[in-house]
């Protein structure tokens, strides 16, 4: 597998020891899926990696109980409960067994992933029944809330259990998944270069860097390498894509904290980027321009998009400026809502979230993709972990986006945007990205009839919703609507 330096079989009772040696190396999981290689045989795929080195994948064939590897590394239980609740393998001593991805009450005929499940068969819940943490407090003291599943205005499904006792959050319990969309169950069979399409659609917001991370990993499969403007048009989308996230980022973050103008503004300069996003694609969300070995067509931003960039940074620039000079605003995201260095470690925190307690880690620059290992790649880190840091990394990250906006503009060079691109059957790959909410990753099994036999994705939002947890345990619910706002989460890109 292309990318992969190493792929090493292992038994299931050798995992614990493999985890430990990966982390006292200064390792760090990345995912952790499953698969049918065959029918009769499931295989687990363990993928981490360590800066500037390739990444490392295990292969296990359990054909004894698993260890769970969640007391050892905590990033990799939620890993483990998807696995237990799609392919109905059981991890012993798991810290957390209860269901994740399917409803605690559902039933369904066979794990939803088994390669016999009977097509259309729905999988039925018994809804009265749910999994509910024990809290211990004084009798009638602590409070129960369940906020959602439907919620105000376009937000997505979810619903976030809160005990309290007045203000006081004691312990936050989200429950994900109510929209869950099978979208891996549906790569199955389709064939690599239409599959771009559904890549898409995981999630609207990430439309890009899904593309990117799918083509990649059909790439490496095929072992074909994009024309050079095609890699340099693909880091201009990328950053494109991250510019207008970052700016609605800050929009809706002003939102949280009623600054209205704030607001406005920011969600007013994301839609310039949109527009030209729009005028160079014909897509606001960057849809249909990226394909395996390429692009589809090609681009044109040579001329007007630099000038474009040269007006609009002014007016950036002040706004950015005025955001972090305006006290009432401050004074709502310092120490709210602390990740520690540690925990957002331990629990899987990606993007501008880990960035942002004190983690310096950037696929564009630790694992270069496109043409991002031609250019200086800036990663703006901050220690103190509460939303005031998240804030002022996203805020650097604009600044550095424009620059790489500018860079590859100087930089582009002429030629075929596409080459051909088939994987052979039985091939794999491995691709990523780092989406503006951070890593991204696809793995993709081509099966002798040249269609997908597995795709598995892992989003940035399955990691940074594991850690947000533990920065609303012990705080208070003034606070929250501003958390989760810092933490840029969306529910479909973990909604699979």
């Amino acid at each position: 597998m292309t990318a992969v330096a190493e792929t090493a079989l292992l038994q299931p009772a050798e995992l614990p020891d493999a985890m430990r040696r990966a982390l006292a190396a200064g390792g760090r999981l990345r995912m952790l899926y499953a698969w049918w290689p065959d029918p009769g045989t499931l295989e687990l795929r363990y993928v981490s990696s360590r800066p500037l080195a390739p990444f490392a994948m295990w292969r296990c064939r359990p054909a004894e109980p698993v260890p769970s590897l969640a007391p050892i590394c905590p990033a990799i239980g939620w890993y483990e409960r998807e696995i237990t609740d799609l392919f109905g393998l059981e991890f012993s001593g798991h810290p957390e067994p209860h269901r994740l991805v399917l409803r605690e009450g559902a039933k369904p005929v066979m794990p939803p992933f088994d390669p016999n499940y009977p097509a259309g068969t729905p999988v039925l819940v018994d809804q009265t029944w749910r999994f509910i943490p024990e809290i211990a407090g004084a009798a009638g003291d602590v409070q129960e809330l369940p906020f959602g599943p439907i919620r105000a205005d376009v937000t997505e499904a979810a619903e976030f259990l809160f005990y309290y006792i007045g203000e006081a959050i004691l312990y936050y319990h989200p429950r994900l998944f109510f929209k869950h969309r099978g979208i891996e169950k549906r790569f199955e069979g389709m064939a690599p270069q239409p599959a771009a399409i559904l890549a898409e659609r995981v999630s609207g917001v990430g439309s890009l860097a899904h593309a990117l991370a799918y083509c990649q990993a059909v790439e490496a499969a095929a072992d074909c390498a994009p024309p050079p403007r095609a890699c340099w048009l693909r880091v201009l989308l990328a950053e494109l894509e991250r510019l207008y996230n970052h700016l609605h980022y800050l929009g809706h973050l002003s939102h949280t904290t009623t600054l209205k103008v704030g607001e406005a503004e920011g969600k007013l300069l994301e839609e310039r980027v949109k527009q030209w996003n729009a005028r160079l694609t014909g897509s606001r969300f960057l849809r249909s321009v990226l394909a395996p070995g390429g692009l589809r067509r090609d681009l044109r931003p040579e001329g007007w998009l630099a000038d474009e960039i040269t007006r609009l940074q002014p007016q950036i620039d002040a706004y950015l400026r005025r955001l972090a000079e305006t006290g009432s605003h401050l004074d709502r995201l310092l120490t709210t809502g602390i990740l520690d260095h540690r925990t957002a470690f331990d629990q899987g925190a990606t993007g501008p979230v880990e960035r942002a307690s004190g983690h310096d880690r950037d696929l564009r620059r630790d694992h270069p993709y496109a043409a991002y290992g031609e250019t200086a790649v800036t990663v703006p880190v901050e220690t103190a972990g509460d939303a005031d840091a998240r804030f002022r990394v996203r805020i650097a990250e604009i600044g550095a986006s424009l620059d790489l906006l500018k860079e590859v503009l100087r930089r582009l060079p002429s030629g075929a945007v596409r080459v051909q691109c088939v994987p052979p059957p039985g091939a794999e790959g491995f691709g990523w990205s780092e989406s503006p909410r951070g890593s991204l990753f696809y793995a993709v099994h081509i099966a002798a009839d040249g269609r997908f036999a597995r795709v598995k994705i892992k989003s940035p939002s399955f990691s940074n919703w594991r850690a947000f947890p533990y920065t609303v345990h012990q705080t208070n619910m003034m606070d929250y609507a501003i958390n989760e706002a810092s933490f840029g989460l969306t529910i479909a890109g973990c909604d699979r």
